[in-house]
This record gives structure tokens, C-alpha cells and sequence, in this order.
């Protein structure tokens, strides 16, 4: 099947996020709801646009915002959900990661502000091991999951995105959830809202 030369390109509304066909031959989007991208100002082309204006933080900040506004060293300061917090240790807590691999992706950070496993004392150790075994066995209640990924990457170096806050990685891993689409896109799927995700480990953490 070779493709219609006046197909409209398909574009991602700033306002609205939403996706609609503009351009060519053509009309914009049939749901009255959303926004006619053929009303803004512009010249449409071939390109798809993914608006992600939350990622203005980092350039706004140079390299890394978390140099002086540390998230890990904030989300104790909110409420568990503000904070996306599912569990609070005395030495250490349990919250989501913003920027999850999977559904049910977890960080064990402890409350002190430190880099390295290594300054870690034997308190937080012991508690952040613990707080890895209960997430692990929560996760695997209520998601259902086949594995996981533990780790800490320490230094930006290793890939560490917050590397100035120790924070350990938990990762529920399914039989199918490795497809073509973070391989080829570089984009995850992800099935269920960080708000959803919260309350349900969150609730099965205490039971």
C-alpha cells in the first residue's frame, strides 16, 4: 500500500496535546473539542511535535536542577501525595520515580543528603535494605510482576540522574514489557497514572 501524497501530517496540539491531521488536502480534526491547529498561526510540515514542557526545569537550570533544589531532600517536606511518597522509614522513605521505566517504579531514598552508598551509616543501610525487600514484596502483590531491576547508579558519570541524593532503583519487570517501542521510539508505555500507582502500593504497603 503506498501512502496518499495528500495525507495530512499529523501534529500534537500545544494547547491541548491532543493529535489531529492539518495540512495538505486534508481538514483539521473532526472532534469539536479540540483545538484547530489550522486556526493558530504557522506553516504546518512533516513533523509530529511532543510538547514537554516540564522538561524546562533542566534547561532552565543549566545541567541538573537538583544542585540546589535537591527533589529528594523536598518530598519529605509535602504531602504523600505532592510528594508521590508511598512509605516513610525513620532513616529513610519509599516514593515513585517521576520518571518511571515501569508501572510501580520505586526510589528508597534516604532523608540525609549524601552522594555515595558508601556514606551511607549502618542505620540507613539496614533500613533502605529493608524498605527494598517490602517494596519488592508489595510490587509483586499488586502488580503481578515477573522481576526486577535493583540498583544504584553512583555519579553522573554512571548514569545517575539526581547524583547528589543516594537513591536505590526498584523496577517491576513483566514477561512482555520489553517491545520495539523504548528499543526503536525510545518511549515507554506507561498503562496507569503516577497518582493511581501511588495509592495502590501505598495502601498495600500498610495491609
Amino acid at each position: 500500500m503506498t501512502s496518499d501524497p495528500d495525507a495530512a501530517p499529523a501534529v500534537s496540539s500545544p494547547v491541548t496535546g491532543a493529535t489531529s491531521a492539518v495540512g495538505g488536502s486534508g481538514s483539521a480534526t473532526t472532534d469539536a473539542e479540540l483545538v484547530d491547529a489550522m486556526t493558530l498561526p504557522g506553516v504546518p510540515d512533516e513533523f509530529q511535535r511532543l510538547w514537554t514542557p516540564h522538561r524546562m526545569a533542566y534547561i532552565s537550570a543549566g545541567r541538573e536542577p537538583m544542585e540546589k533544589n535537591c527533589p529528594f531532600c523536598a518530598a519529605p517536606d509535602k504531602s504523600d501525595e505532592d510528594g508521590l511518597i508511598v512509605a516513610r522509614g525513620k532513616t529513610a522513605y519509599v516514593l515513585l520515580n517521576l520518571f518511571p521505566y515501569n508501572s510501580g517504579h520505586l526510589l528508597v531514598c534516604p532523608y540525609r543528603h549524601i552522594a555515595t552508598y558508601d556514606q551511607a551509616t549502618d542505620e540507613e543501610v539496614a533500613e533502605i535494605g529493608a524498605l527494598t525487600q517490602r517494596g519488592m514484596r508489595v510490587l509483586r502483590d499488586v502488580s503481578r510482576c515477573d522481576g526486577f531491576n535493583l540498583g544504584m547508579n553512583q555519579g553522573a558519570i554512571a548514569g545517575a540522574g539526581v547524583d547528589a541524593h543516594l537513591h536505590q532503583h526498584i523496577v517491576p519487570r513483566w514477561a512482555s514489557d520489553a517491545n520495539f517501542f523504548p528499543i526503536i521510539a525510545k518511549t515507554k508505555a506507561l498503562p496507569q497514572l503516577l497518582g493511581d500507582v501511588r495509592r495502590t502500593v501505598a495502601e498495600a504497603w500498610g495491609s
